[in-house]
């Protein structure tokens, strides 16, 4: 299973000050030394974090893992994944105002959008991951659009309260039987933490997890490559 480290965080520090560290780029280098199987930045239509010039180096720095562009499906925003040829560009929706993203993309309403820059991004060589709720209706239209692969939204999972939980997992489990029915991929993502990770780790068939905030903010604690470390343990350990 992947471990996707997103390293958004690392520049929201950085742009609190205005200055030029911490470096998401360090931040990206200690992950992949602790393990991490892939980096993710989603380069927002505003900069808030990562800037075109972190993207750019990312591309250099980042070359025996996954390079993972989560990203809008604007023309600016396939344009430069186009140039900078990551091995993965994950479309998720965005909002001007969200302090993260809030809910899967609504592939239904944007279909056409969505299939057209899937299109050009699969011409360019470059796989596609729609970030989507676990739901019959998102996975089917996902199916349609040519994308390769699903990142599964597991924020009602980790949202959910000691009671409901079990039933947001179940969820997530129907939802990549479904998908892998569609010949879809899958991942899954968003608000996973060293306390609820292992009950998705352990589900099979899932390709990878992608993890940004929780292990950032350990880092901060501790260290990026003991934060890194740790997780990818606690991954393992589910699987077997």
């Amino acid at each position: 299973m992947i471990l996707g480290v997103n390293v958004d965080h690392v520049a929201t520090l950085r742009q609190a000050r205005g200055g030029p560290e911490p470096d998401p780029l360090m931040g990206a280098t200690l992950a992949i030394l602790a393990g991490a199987d892939g980096i993710t930045v989603h380069l927002r239509e505003d900069r808030r974090h990562i800037n075109d010039r972190d993207l750019k180096l990312m591309r250099e720095l980042v070359s025996t893992v996954e390079l993972n562009l989560e990203m809008a499906a604007t023309k600016e925003m396939t344009s430069i994944a186009l140039s900078v040829k990551p091995e993965l560009s994950t479309l998720v929706p965005e909002k001007r105002a969200e302090l993260t993203t809030e809910g899967g993309v609504d592939v239904k309403r944007e279909f056409k959008k969505i299939s057209d820059a899937v299109k050009k991004l699969n011409d360019g060589g470059i796989p596609v991951s729609l970030f989507i709720d676990p739901d019959e209706k998102s996975i089917e239209w996902a199916a349609k659009t040519g994308a390769q692969m699903v990142e599964l939204h597991t924020g009602y999972y980790a949202n959910a309260n000691r009671k409901s939980r079990q039933n947001e997992l179940e969820k997530v489990r129907s939802a990549l039987a479904l998908a892998g029915r569609n010949g879809l991929l899958v991942n899954a993502g968003h608000g996973l933490n060293y306390s609820n990770v292992q009950p998705v780790a352990a589900i099979a068939g899932l390709r990878g997890l992608y993890i940004g905030h929780s292990i950032i903010a350990r880092a901060v604690l501790s260290g990026m490559k003991e934060a890194v470390s740790q997780m990818k343990a606690l991954i393992l350990e589910a699987r077997g």
